[in-house]
């Protein structure tokens, strides 16, 4: 079930640097804001199907708040941070540059992600695991 009070960030299942980041975003939640799905999964699939995107390549990341928004690359990562508070709200205020100069850092760095770090898979916690969503039910 879909839960509208969360935050869902979609992102590479199969990407070392992404999960890296995925991991930072679960330690960083201190008000457990945010849900998590690969890309790759059933209920990612279906997200990226139900708006007609690209569902083979997986070089974006999506924030989405059900019945509300959906943001990517730059745009999310930014809000992300907003979401955050504290320290990383600062980061998210970086949002007065143009998109297009936003999304031209995330395209480089997207585009050389599996250089930026190891191959290693997420492997949540126990209680973690309640924060991904793989299946659509």
């Amino acid at each position: 079930m879909i839960d509208s009070s969360k935050y869902y960030v979609f992102y590479d299942g199969e990407c070392g640097f992404c999960s890296y980041w995925i991991r930072w975003i679960l330690k960083n939640d201190r008000k457990d804001q945010f849900l998590f799905s690969s890309l790759q999964s059933e209920f990612g699939q279906k997200f990226l199907n139900d708006r007609g995107l690209e569902n083979k390549q997986f070089s974006t990341l999506f924030l989405w708040r059900p019945n509300s928004f959906y943001l990517t690359k730059s745009q999310a990562v930014l809000k992300i941070a907003r979401i955050l508070g504290g320290k990383y709200a600062l980061l998210g205020n970086l949002n007065f540059f143009p998109g297009f100069i936003s999304d031209s850092v995330y395209n480089i760095i997207s585009e050389n992600r599996l250089k930026l770090a190891s191959q290693q898979c997420l492997v949540p916690t126990e209680s973690e695991r309640k924060k991904f969503v793989e299946s659509v039910e």
